[in-house]
């Protein structure tokens, strides 16, 4: 793990959302607000968490909200790993980068985007680490429509009865979803973390997903001797950094106009 800075952690997430925003200018849509809700996370589990040998990762991560891929593929474009060109290619029919990962591309483990995936195929690769006696971490991001499906549940049951003590879940928790926000169209869905615990998992909750301090200090405390798998809960904010997206449903899936680009650009500047 590295020195934790928030000074360049933060700068980076600013170029992070400017950079996708440049990129929604050149298609008709793309999935800005869950992109960037979890923008932080994703920093922090990449530059913080995982750990690096020279120019590769000895951990593994999978981007099991796989609509969200715009905050993996510019971050990965940070760390050279996805080119200028294929980044700027976007959806596009020269481009190799679609609107969901898929495996083979540079840094991309697993394809994913048919929600509740990601942590069944986490399960079995950390498993398969277990067995082989390999000593790496493997670190799933997932989002609250895929807390709601059966196959995410009946992995976290499967994670816990094979002891794999070296599976992080992350949830983005925005509270947000294409067609409303989780507390009206699914208010049974809380409390989380009692939940998640009831399986036998350890959780922890950031009260603040966008304060990269908290995940890292909190996180990296947990994964030093843990015995169970862990589940961390980040409360986020869809569409986090542009006060007109913020919470607001319509940016799961939308661009904005010239107008709203310059006006998004501005407020992302000015924070």
């Amino acid at each position: 793990m590295n020195n934790f800075s928030p000074f360049k952690s933060k700068r980076r997430c600013i170029d992070y959302r400017l950079k996708i925003l440049e990129i929604s200018q050149n298609v008709q849509a793309l999935h800005l607000g869950g992109a960037f809700s979890c923008l932080e996370i994703l920093d922090t589990i990449y530059f913080q968490l995982m750990r690096k040998r020279k120019n590769s990762f000895l951990d593994t991560f999978l981007m099991s909200k796989g609509h969200g891929c715009m905050a993996q593929y510019v971050i990965l474009n940070k760390l050279k790993i996805i080119k200028d060109k294929d980044l700027n290619e976007y959806c596009t029919s020269n481009g190799i980068l679609g609107c969901h990962p898929d495996y083979g591309n540079p840094g991309i483990e697993a394809s994913t985007g048919s929600l509740g995936h990601g942590v069944g195929l986490a399960v079995g690769m950390v498993h398969a680490d277990k067995i082989k006696k390999l000593n790496r971490k493997t670190f799933v991001l997932i989002s609250d429509g895929e807390l709601q499906e059966g196959s995410t549940w009946e992995n976290l049951m499967m994670g816990a009865n094979l002891e794999l003590n070296n599976l992080i879940v992350f949830l983005d928790h925005n509270g947000s979803q294409s067609f409303g926000h989780t507390k009206e169209t699914h208010p049974k869905f809380y409390p989380i973390k009692n939940k998640i615990e009831s399986f036998n998992w350890e959780c922890i909750e950031i009260k603040d997903g966008h304060n990269q301090s908290e995940i890292y200090k909190k996180v990296k405390n947990k994964i030093k001797n843990n015995k169970k798998p862990l589940f961390v809960i980040c409360n986020t904010i869809k569409g986090k950094s542009v006060s007109y997206m913020e919470n607001q449903p319509i940016w799961h899936y939308r661009s904005p106009t010239p107008e709203e680009y310059l006006l998004a650009k501005k407020e992302i500047i000015g924070k």
